[in-house]
């Protein structure tokens, strides 16, 4: 019997720029693949109304609806609005369509899965990896079978089975229209290489989405998705939307190695850590096409780095800067002030190590987003930032209350380097480097100082 399957990537931020829905193409590819005489259409709600939406689904009969849910808020501080609302809307649009199951998942999910499940009225939710559990869900509804017990499986608000299972190296499935569509908008398509972040950073939610267990892709498999995609829509620049992409370094270099010797001369961009970084690595990955960094950085003062359960120091981080100097490869810095253990001094501090930089763009981001099961909710709840029984799905931060964001602004400014900060506008120059002039890839390089 037939299968079809309704995805809606809910998603519906654009800042700094719309990103493919890459959850969805490993979904759908994974789907058809396991299940017999499935088809998986996606609706983008970057690309159509919730209006269109429900006419679509009324004329149309599908088994189940599956949305996805990336975001949560924009995490910054400075614009607080958060998501929910909107994913109101658009479930509200599919229940004017249909009464097919509906099954809700992503990574904004992951981190909020019992509230999504009760605010959105789901029938059924699935935390972190999406794929297999997926797959063994929609073969028990369509076939008439009791549920199983699906590892992270939500029905209703109530989780199933609290454990994790995952796949080998899913292959993405990428549309013609969808393409067309970002490669536009943002000039590059996007990849995993690895999923899972084995880190300790107090705010972070990448190992509640991804899990902390390091799932490496297979590389074959990787660099045909790119070659395939690179053939049929001329896609020649990529981010590896990996956790941190510097992690587990022989596959990175055996990845590299492949790419380079694959000759299909993409560009690509990752996040990095500025740590461990080698000479012979940083070498390889710009011979393999590497073009832009963005460093996770978070500070340029080692006593905030530590508060922040970073391992690395600022003369780390400035040695990784000059290695991607050496091997012209643009690289960004990524700042959190004012979180937890930032006092006045080490922002000063980090403020003016900033000068040691050389041509590089500074991106500040003003206080922590408090996300659930992070060591900083706990440290929030301890402080009275938040109470025990916020559940956190509107936006709240850690912002130490001696800041000035004036005045950080000025001291920053007098630097001489190109610090951007979250309300200082970009859209100008997106517009004509990227719709105008058909620039490619992040833009902010041109936004570099000395």
């Amino acid at each position: 019997m037939a299968v079809n399957i309704a995805m809606v990537s809910a998603n519906r931020h654009k800042d700094p720029y719309p990103v493919y829905p890459l959850g969805t193409a490993y979904l759908k590819s994974y789907i058809q693949s396991e299940i017999k005489d499935s088809k998986v259409d996606i609706f983008d709600m970057n690309m159509i109304s919730d209006e269109e939406l429900t006419n679509t689904l009324k004329e149309s009969e599908y088994d189940i609806i599956c949305v996805s849910i990336r975001n949560v808020d924009g995490a910054n501080s400075l614009d607080r609005r958060g998501f929910l609302p909107g994913y109101k809307q658009i479930v509200d649009a599919i229940r004017k369509a249909t009464n097919a199951p509906l099954v809700i998942g992503g990574a904004g999910f992951s981190i909020f899965p019992e509230v999504f499940m009760k605010e959105l009225g789901a029938d059924f939710g699935i935390k972190g990896e999406g794929e297999s559990a997926l797959s063994a869900l929609i073969t028990d509804l369509t076939s008439g079978k009791v549920v199983r017990d699906i590892p992270n499986l939500f029905v209703r608000e109530e989780c199933r089975n609290r454990c994790c299972s995952y796949i080998q190296s899913p292959q993405a499935d990428y549309e013609a229209t969808l393409v067309d569509y970002y490669w536009k908008q943002s000039g590059m398509l996007n990849i995993q290489t690895k999923r899972g972040c084995p880190y300790n950073c107090i705010y972070c939610t990448y190992p509640e989405i991804d899990g902390r267990r390091v799932r490496t892709m297979n590389i074959d498999s990787v660099i045909e998705t790119i070659s395939k995609a690179k053939l049929d829509f001329g896609a020649n620049y990529w981010f590896f939307t990996d956790s941190v992409f510097n992690i587990n370094d022989s596959f990175n270099m055996e990845f590299a190695e492949a790419l380079a010797k694959s000759k299909l001369n993409i560009s690509w961009g990752a996040y990095f850590s500025p740590s461990r970084l080698t000479d012979e690595q940083m070498a390889l990955f710009k011979r393999s096409g590497l073009t832009h960094i963005e460093f996770g950085t978070e500070s340029f003062c080692d006593q905030t780095l530590d508060a922040y359960g970073k391992k690395f120091t600022f003369d780390e981080v400035l040695r990784c800067s000059e290695l991607a100097l050496k091997h012209n490869v643009f690289y960004s810095h990524f700042l959190i002030l004012a979180g937890w253990g930032e006092t006045r001094d080490h922002l000063l501090r980090s403020i003016e190590n900033s000068k040691c930089l050389r041509h590089t763009v500074i991106f500040p981001y003003v206080g922590m987003r408090i996300y659930p099961n992070t060591k900083l909710c706990e440290y929030a709840i301890k402080e009275n930032v938040i109470s025990m029984d916020d559940n956190l799905i509107e936006p709240k931060y850690y912002i130490n209350n001696d800041f000035d964001l004036e005045f950080t602004r000025e001291i920053a400014k007098a630097t001489g380097k190109a610090w951007i900060f979250p309300d200082e506008p970009q859209d100008e120059l997106v517009n004509v480097l990227k719709l105008k002039k058909n620039k490619k890839g992040p833009l902010w390089e041109y936004l570099r100082k000395p």
